[in-house]
């Protein structure tokens, strides 16, 4: 989210949103910088009018959110989310291979019936 938000200030202040800046304005807060999510961002808003997705999402803000929202208002999220579903499956899937190595438990239904 801290992505968007830093987006949203280089807008603000009336700055070019690109890698450079967008990194800058997170190292300036102290987030730890993914640069291939700083990329995406990037790219997301590549022809995205901020102003207008503000004003869409401020319209409709309950039923938007509730009916799956605006998309262009949702871009920069969409790229985001897709990056973190990706690390959670990255990461799901580290721990599932630490389960296997453990091989302190038993397996199937006759674990959970003892």
């Amino acid at each position: 989210m801290e992505y968007v938000y830093a987006a949203l200030i280089l807008n603000e202040t009336g700055e070019e949103i690109n890698e450079d800046n967008v990194t800058g304005v997170l190292e300036a807060a102290g987030v730890d910088v993914e640069e291939s999510r700083v990329k995406a961002l990037v790219a997301a808003l590549e022809d995205v009018d901020i102003e207008e997705a503000i004003e869409t999402a401020a319209a409709a803000p309950a039923a938007g959110a509730s009916a799956g929202g605006a998309a262009d208002a949702d871009a920069a999220d969409e790229a985001d989310d897709d990056e973190e579903e990706e690390a959670d499956e990255a990461e799901e899937a580290d721990e599932a291979d630490d389960d296997e190595e453990d091989g302190d438990g038993g397996e199937g239904l006759g674990e959970l019936f003892g």
